[in-house]
């Protein structure tokens, strides 16, 4: 029998025990209510947080093929796109830079009549990353990156052009073709003392530039 206790404490204290046995040697173990609970309520917390993760899944296969086909569509649209206006940027300034050497020529010829036109692209420019002083080596007429010979994709050389060779220089001829054809430009442009800007859609055009060759509108 449990003893007698008078005392509130103790009455609270005797019923919020559970005592349990075994057959056999007689053991007790004796484990407060709340304690039950607390377990019971952590239990509870970790099949609910089971539960979630079971619901959060990630994207199917199906679902990342679609999201790769649809970049592979996109590029395949963009990039296209792309290529073809940089090489029209590119062709923009090859026919900038062949009408920059025009003028280079004339105002080469008019500086130094006694040698005429210049027969390459170093004269009518100057050093690389050098302050330019004019002189018939190096005219200062155009920038030292297009008198090196390549710029926007584009290599541009001097000739001496159809004339007959003389002092002074009477002809030249500028060629402009892209680095890359098909990449970094398609056309090729040319020119002479007319100062025309003439093209052609094949990768080089036959030096000297001609007449024949058709003018660019």
């Amino acid at each position: 029998m449990l003893p007698v206790i008078e005392n509130k404490v103790g009455m609270r204290r005797l019923i919020e025990t559970k005592v349990t046995g075994s057959f056999g040697a007689v053991s007790a173990n004796i484990r407060h209510d709340w304690v039950i609970r607390d377990q019971q309520i952590k239990v509870h917390k970790n099949y609910e947080e089971k539960k979630e993760m079971r619901k959060q899944k990630g994207f199917s296969l199906i679902e990342l093929l679609i999201v790769v086909a649809i970049i592979l569509i996109i590029a395949a649209i963009a990039i296209p796109n792309l290529i073809r206006a940089r090489m029209s940027a590119n062709e923009s300034s090859a026919v900038g830079s062949v009408r920059s050497i025009n003028t280079a020529e004339i105002s080469y010829n008019a500086a130094y009549p006694d040698v005429g036109f210049s027969t390459s692209l170093a004269p009518l420019g100057g050093a690389v990353g050098a302050a330019c002083t004019p002189s018939t080596a190096t005219g200062c007429f155009i920038d030292s990156v297009l008198s090196a010979g390549t710029k926007s994709g584009y290599t541009f050389t001097v000739g001496g052009g159809s004339c007959t060779a003389g002092t002074p220089q009477n002809c030249y001829n500028v060629q402009a073709s892209a680095t890359q054809q098909g990449q970094s430009g398609i056309r090729s442009f040319c020119s002479f003392e007319d100062a025309v800007v003439r093209y052609s859609t094949s990768s080089g055009i036959t030096s000297p530039c001609a007449a024949t060759v058709a003018p660019l509108q």
